[in-house]
């Protein structure tokens, strides 16, 4: 419905929000509900699979469920360094889900979009201008800004499990730059504590930026060939789609790997 490639772009753009005129208070519905769909649907079918797993004769969704289980765990034991029963599902959650969030991004532009016009204009008389619905949650910075602050609570919460309360904010004022002297060490507090600030907002924050960037990225290079006329859009589209398949199996294996490796770190003393 856009009358130029301008107001293409920024209606693929747009998110639904719940109260625009909240601003930053807004709700973007779009990312929240297809974010809590993939997240029921991993759920679904890992416990279907779970219920009907079978040692003589396994299917083929037994195999790739377990396939995945077990890289997943291959990784927490070489990566992890502590003791926890949580890691591993933690772990699996985390690769699962972010992988479906980051695969809405191979469905074609305007297939959810127009179907979300449809039923605005069917059903409660919207202007298809006004009806934006975006499906890659993991394009969305508030969604991976949100997984990533999750993971630097679990951090904090390893540590103090860990360390103990005491031993965690002793940590704080003693590392990374140590001494022995009361004084000295009482000098180096601040310092120390501003450099295990600016450690403790850096995993969040690149944690957020990389998977958002990467599909970002993506989402926007499809708007850009969907704009094509339709033959340039398959020469274009489909060997583009091919490679964002390794791109996004890989920001979701990487964003496992970085909490694993975080977590690792937040259990052991420095």
């Amino acid at each position: 419905m856009a009358s130029n490639a301008t107001d293409y772009i920024k209606h693929h753009l747009t998110f639904w929000n719940s109260d625009p005129s909240a601003g930053f208070w807004s709700l973007h519905v779009d990312t929240f509900s297809i974010s809590l769909l993939l997240g029921f649907i991993f759920a679904g079918v890992f416990a279907c699979v779970a219920r009907r797993a079978s040692i003589e004769a396994p299917g083929r969704l037994q195999l790739f469920v377990e396939m995945i289980i077990e890289m997943v765990q291959t990784q927490v034991r070489e990566v992890f360094h502590g003791k926890s029963k949580m890691i591993a599902p933690l772990a699996l959650t985390i690769f699962c889900w972010v992988f479906l969030m980051n695969f809405m991004d191979l469905f074609p532009v305007d297939l959810f979009p127009m179907a979300a016009q449809w039923v605005g204009y069917a059903f409660f008389g919207l202007e298809p201008h006004h009806v934006y619905f975006r499906v890659v949650p993991s394009a969305d910075v508030n969604s991976t800004f949100a997984m990533s602050l999750s993971v630097l609570i679990l951090i904090v919460g390893f540590s103090i499990k860990a360390k103990g309360l005491g031993g965690w904010g002793k940590e704080l004022l003693t590392a990374p730059f140590h001494s022995s002297h009361p004084v000295g060490a009482i000098i180096l507090a601040p310092l120390n504590f501003a450099f295990q600030l600016v450690e403790l907002a850096a995993k969040p924050i690149s944690l957020s930026l990389r998977l958002f960037g990467n599909l970002y990225a993506g989402e926007l290079i499809f708007i850009l060939i969907a704009l094509l006329p339709w033959g340039l859009q398959w020469v274009l589209g489909a060997p583009w789609a091919i490679f964002h398949i390794l791109i996004i199996t890989l920001q979701a294996f990487v964003f496992m790997m970085l909490t694993i490796v975080y977590l690792s770190l937040a259990v052991e003393a420095h």
